[in-house]
């Protein structure tokens, strides 16, 4: 007879409890001689249905998300995502942060799991941890600006569009659209940023011919208007990319957006939509970079470093 059983016959049977040695039957089962008895006196007050397998649940979970809070989550990755805005469990959790009408905001790690449970998140087993690399950052506003170019389709072709970015601060300092990528247009970008946010200290890029002849052995046009303006140049290694990974992740991110627009229809209209995400990136979205600020109050809270004194050497 099971444990269970027996337990049932001592709790009905008077009879039955005479002849039930429970020190022995416990030993035999394997069983301690408290859950013997709660199983006695569940029968006692409950009858036999006291036996049935029970869940581990707890009767009430009052941390327990509310189902109002779990559809808000929903709603605001879908927000997110229609506008182009990166929509994980950690922006989620910022912009509901900033509501009035919660009493508790979820975690993360809930988060996470509220959009796990409703399909939201597709599992990435290859992506590359955060600590595969090693990270830098310049010490500074102004003390670096990553520059780079990438390409955008509109309905008259394929243009460039200019990017850069302050590496400390993730300022984005000038999105320019532009018909072609020469060194000339890198210049004019760069000239508009500054016209704003000042002058740098140095630049790096890539090893673009718009930005850079060095692999070619001669000085191009950008190359030497940042030096005499005392301004360091600086390249990343051929076919690393990594090294100027702030300005290559931003353009992931505008890409993203821009294709949640409608097809621009000429390089004017495109301009119209990347100052409009301008504002969003530097004034409203926070960075995940460094602890979800917004990068122009980053910008603005440290003094910023400058170029040299005098021209630099060509």
């Amino acid at each position: 007879m099971s444990v269970k059983a027996t337990a049932a016959a001592y709790a009905l049977d008077e009879n039955a409890r005479a002849s039930i040695n429970v020190s022995a039957l416990c030993r035999e089962a394997g069983v301690s001689r408290a859950v013997f008895y709660k199983y006695v006196q569940r029968v006692r007050v409950e009858g036999l249905e006291g036996l049935e397998q029970r869940s581990r649940r707890p009767r009430c979970s009052p941390q327990q998300t509310s189902l109002e809070v779990e559809e808000l989550v929903v709603k605001l990755r879908k927000e997110l995502d229609d506008a182009g805005l990166d929509r994980g469990a950690t922006s989620i959790q910022w912009h509901l942060g900033r509501r009035d009408d919660l009493d508790r905001v979820p975690s993360v790690a809930t988060i996470h799991r509220i959009l796990i449970r409703r399909g939201l998140v597709v599992a990435q087993p290859r992506k590359r941890p955060k600590a595969a690399s090693r990270r830098f950052e310049a010490p500074a506003p102004n003390e670096m600006w990553q520059i780079d170019h990438t390409d955008w389709v509109i309905a008259t072709g394929v243009v460039k569009i200019f990017n850069i970015i302050d590496d400390y601060s993730r300022v984005l300092i000038r999105s320019r659209a532009v018909a072609e990528a020469t060194s000339e247009q890198a210049w004019n970008t760069f000239c508009e940023g500054a016209q704003r946010f000042g002058l740098p200290a140095g630049t790096l890029s890539d090893n673009g011919l718009c930005f850079s002849g060095k692999i070619r052995h001669v000085e191009v046009f950008f190359e030497t208007q940042l030096r005499d303006a005392g301004i360091k140049p600086i390249t990343s290694r051929p076919y690393h990319p990594q090294t100027a990974g702030k300005v290559e992740r931003f353009q992931q991110t505008l890409k993203k957006w821009l294709s949640k627009r409608r097809l621009y229809s000429s390089i004017e209209e495109l301009q119209a939509g990347l100052d409009e995400f301008a504002h969003i990136y530097n004034t409203v979205r926070p960075h995940q970079g460094f602890g979800r600020a917004i990068p122009i109050e980053r910008w603005l809270a440290a003094p910023a470093a400058g170029p040299a004194s005098e021209p630099l050497a060509h």
